[in-house]
């Protein structure tokens, strides 16, 4: 019953104490954020992990169906079931690195995109540097 209690009041002096930080400090935490997810280098990155989302998006599923036909064939197919096994075991290997190079295909188009995000970033905050001094 103690246990609770005190939980009780470490969340009442919690609440009591966060309110009376109150909206002002919530803005300027909020400003603070604003002003890095608008850094160049952080929309930089935004724009590698949207890249590579629908990079990957367009193209492994593609890649992980066909390696997954290949190896269902493989494994149905004639001979023993050892024989099958092993031919099941190459083609997911080779499915593997497929999908492998999909995804670092993918990874190279969002570092471009990543690349090109940050030269327009920069290249916006340089312009509105010049136009507002």
């Amino acid at each position: 019953m103690r246990g609770k209690a005190a939980l009780v009041v470490g969340l009442v002096a919690g609440y009591v104490l966060g309110a009376r930080a109150g909206r002002q400090r919530y803005e300027q935490i909020k400003e603070q954020a604003d002003k890095v997810w608008s850094q160049p280098v952080v929309q930089g990155q935004v724009e590698k992990v949207k890249a590579l989302g629908v990079s990957a998006l367009k193209s492994v599923p593609g890649v992980v169906w066909k390696g997954a036909k290949s190896v269902t064939s493989a494994a149905s197919g004639s001979g023993t079931v050892q024989e099958r096994a092993e031919r099941a075991g190459r083609a997911a290997k080779r499915s593997a690195s497929e999908v492998a190079d999909v995804v670092e295909d993918a990874v190279d188009d969002a570092e471009q995109a990543e690349k090109s995000a940050t030269t327009r970033a920069r290249a916006a905050k340089s312009g509105s540097t010049s136009s507002g001094s």
